[in-house]
């Protein structure tokens, strides 16, 4: 316990805390600060979501970034919807497997252009991402298919302690990809490609295929976010994963991984998703619009990577 200060995600508890107790006094309407609770732990669910899969692309080391989560969540939205057609039963299963199944695909995609064409991955995933977007638009033609009424009931419920049923979901994937990093060989590898890909290969580590899982698993993880954020939303539209971009990397770097890669920080991730959406709560209440929001996030990410390369270099 006298070292808990160290931990990476220790102050980026703080911080969420800190705005947290900030917000309260500004949050309009009834319920107070579980009202504002209540709010922090529903959207900041698809923040988890989305940073879980960045935070493991992240780790890979530098270059190593996922541009096309925006448009994966789009797409997967949008022809899962299109599937259910709002129809519930199996068909909702069809849908969320279609989704996860979307992420597959783009994440197959995404590596065989980094690793057949030799495309860096911030350039890889930005072009693929208009492909995506593409496909989105021309499946959805303008269309607001609404979700199964079971789907809307659920992702907008609150079944457990009063607490909203995304925050459960994104709490179970949570410690799933705590204990990957952490207790499996995946993870490890992770890691080690992080640190050293030469090293690691050297190592043994199978390079190509561990590349190819993580993102693949940050395909998979944007797909689910974007056929949850639908269904939650009424339905899928062109320009709704735009905010996880930005929002991704911010809750990864805010919430302790290395920005350089070779070190994750799982249980930073809420902190830094809780702490984003306290300070867009609070901007807003100031009556402040998206461009200071927007300011105000690439301010916090260059702070906080400035910071930690300040450190890294003293030790």
């Amino acid at each position: 316990m006298t070292n808990l200060h160290k931990a990476p995600w220790f102050w980026a508890w703080i911080a969420a805390f800190a705005a947290f107790g900030a917000t309260w006094p500004l949050s309009a309407g009834g319920g107070g600060g579980m009202a504002l609770l209540v709010a922090a732990l529903t959207f900041g669910s698809f923040s988890v979501l989305t940073g879980l899969g960045q935070m493991l692309v992240i780790t890979m080391g530098p270059g190593n970034t996922d541009l096309s989560i925006p448009a994966t969540m789009t797409l997967a939205a949008t022809l899962s919807l299109k599937l259910m057609n709002g129809a519930g039963g199996l068909w909702i299963v069809a849908g969320l497997l279609a989704a996860l199944l979307i992420g597959v695909g783009v994440g197959i995609v995404n590596f065989a252009l980094i690793r057949l064409l030799r495309i860096p991955p911030i350039i890889a995933t930005l072009s693929a991402s208009f492909l995506y977007q593409s496909l989105a638009i021309w499946s959805n033609r303008g269309l607001r298919i609404k979700p199964p009424q079971a789907l809307a009931d659920f992702t907008t419920g609150r079944a457990v302690l009063g607490i909203p049923n995304l925050a459960w979901v994104a709490l179970a994937i949570t410690v799933l990809f705590w204990i990957i990093l952490n207790r499996a060989r995946f993870g490890r590898r992770i890691s080690a490609i992080g640190q050293n890909p030469r090293a690691a290969r050297l190592a043994g580590v199978p390079v190509a295929s561990v590349t190819a899982a993580t993102y693949i698993t940050c395909a998979v993880m944007a797909g689910l976010t974007g056929f949850l954020l639908a269904c939650f939303s009424g339905g899928a539209a062109l320009n709704m994963g735009a905010e996880f971009l930005l929002m991704s990397i911010a809750v990864t770097v805010i919430g302790g991984s290395s920005i350089a890669g070779g070190n994750s920080n799982v249980p930073g991730i809420w902190a830094g998703a809780l702490f984003m959406y306290l300070i867009v709560s609070m901007l807003n209440s100031y009556g402040l619009g998206a461009g200071v929001r927007l300011l105000a996030t690439g301010v916090i990410i260059i702070a906080i990577v400035a910071t930690a390369s300040g450190r890294k270099a003293r030790l």
